[in-house]
């Protein structure tokens, strides 16, 4: 049984915020949190709470035990761009691309053996 949170259209670049979902991908989940509380990047916090509302969804709605969870994916897709322009020297324009963000994180249960 498995649990998860999904966050969509965050306007943090895709690329940032895989920096910090590699880190947890993997590990306990009290560990995860220690781990994103001290990790200074800007996706840090937005990430935390989508794993607090992973974790409550799997106590909530499933009924799975807490200290038991375990991140067993985290993933990072791309979002929509906002696309706007910078003026440039003699009259030109350049492009900027405002990167947005859907981070997934699914919780389960430590297998026993």
């Amino acid at each position: 049984m498995e649990a998860k949170a999904v966050l969509k259209t965050v306007r943090i670049a895709p690329r940032k915020v895989r920096l910090v979902i590699d880190l947890i991908r993997g590990k306990q989940v009290g560990e995860a949190v220690a781990i994103l509380k001290h990790t200074p990047k800007t996706s840090s916090p937005v990430i935390e709470k989508l794993l607090n509302s992973a974790i409550a969804n799997a106590e909530h709605n499933y009924d799975l035990d807490v200290n038991n969870l375990v991140v067993t994916q985290a993933y990072v897709n791309e979002g929509p761009t906002l696309k706007r322009f910078r003026p440039r020297a003699m009259g030109r324009a350049s492009a900027i691309n405002k990167r947005t963000s859907h981070i997934t994180i699914v919780v389960a249960e430590k297998k026993e053996g």
